[in-house]
């Protein structure tokens, strides 16, 4: 892979509005069209929702391979390079796009974890659980953008490289010796400044986030279950973006890989919330992830002549985290543990914690 960036923003600009337009519209076709009616996401129905958005990131892919292969061949600045080839080029940017969302998708699970917490804490009923993922998400893409465009920026330098690669080893090993499950809302700074200088109902309001009474507006718990998981989601971002600029130095394979796993997280959510703590010793995996990549930018890309073969880094990612998934289930079925070991999400709306 050349070290050059394939698609510089000022060239292909028009692609990063087209394919923000079109995640859009396929946010207000979820909500305006499928979930206008807040209701209760059944195991079918996330299955369903799964398949899709995984088939739809496939299918970019694919896209994504046939329109590099063709804009290469006519790109003047490739043509000069020693050994150019369109096809493998365009072979090459296609896996580091693969790799990055299997990467991205494989560290979302921590998200599942806190979403299982954070709506029990907040007594969030299951039917508005996807309007709350919603929105949250939806600031999540907006955060993600920014950290990918100063990502960019940063990955220039060297420097920043070696500081990135240390981090993720570290953050690695922390994850291994870390609790997975354990969230506390109530000693977050930026939701105890938020109820300190704007009033929070003590229940739901429906599926509203905000109401007035007497003249006074009021948030509801559901706005603070939002704000958290943005805050959480932050936090995971710093994580996952340096991993995948591990994979590839494209912003523009870093900027799809990443939204595209980040769409199809709310499913997956949905499909796996009651059955979750079964994949316990998946943060083992993950955490070797996190040092694999953070090797990766610190020593496996110098070693082998500026970058690590991409076709290696996706076949352990897979093995690693498969392995992780299948050790987990394997062990949780021989203790005997209950697939719906996550307590099932409320239905009522119950006083929330104020």
């Amino acid at each position: 892979m050349p070290n050059i960036d394939l698609f510089p923003f000022a060239e292909y600009w028009p692609y990063y509005l087209g394919f923000t337009t079109l995640v859009l519209i396929l946010l207000a076709l979820d909500l305006g069209l499928f979930h206008r009616k807040a209701h209760t996401v059944e195991f079918r129905e996330a299955t369903l929702w799964c398949i899709a958005w995984v088939s739809l990131a496939m299918l970019f892919a694919w896209g994504l391979h046939s329109w590099a292969s063709w804009k290469f061949a006519g790109d003047p600045r490739l043509a000069s390079l020693p050994g150019w080839d369109a096809g493998r080029l365009a072979n090459q940017v296609t896996l580091e796009y693969l790799t990055g969302y299997v990467i991205e998708l494989s560290l979302s699970v921590d998200n599942l974890f806190v979403f299982v917490v954070v709506f029990q804490y907040f007594g969030v009923p299951h039917r508005f659980q996807h309007r709350v993922l919603f929105y949250g998400i939806l600031g999540a893409l907006i955060f993600r953008a920014t950290f990918i465009a100063i990502g960019a920026a940063l990955i220039q330098y060297q420097w920043v490289v070696v500081v990135f690669g240390l981090f993720l080893i570290f953050t690695g090993i922390k994850l291994m010796r870390s609790d997975m499950e354990k969230v506390e809302p109530e000693k977050n700074l930026v939701i105890r400044a938020f109820r300190r200088y704007v009033p929070v109902t003590t229940q739901l309001v429906g599926g509203h986030f905000l109401v007035r009474t007497n003249g006074v507006l009021f948030a509801t718990p559901l706005l603070i279950t939002v704000l958290f998981l943005e805050m959480t989601d932050i936090m995971f971002a710093i994580d996952s973006v340096p991993a995948i600029f591990a994979i590839t130095r494209q912003p523009l394979v870093v900027f799809t890989s990443n939204i595209f796993a980040i769409l199809g997280l709310r499913s997956m959510y949905f499909l796996l919330a009651g059955a979750i703590t079964r994949f316990y010793l998946l943060k083992y995996g993950l955490a070797i992830v996190l040092m694999f990549v953070g090797l990766k930018m610190v020593l496996l890309n110098h070693l082998f002549g500026g970058h690590f073969p991409i076709h290696i880094s996706l076949a352990f990612i897979l093995t690693v985290i498969l392995t992780s998934i299948v050790l987990s289930l394997y062990f949780s079925r021989k203790r005997g543990a209950p697939a719906d070991d996550v307590a099932a999400p409320v239905e009522a709306e119950p006083h929330a914690r104020s």
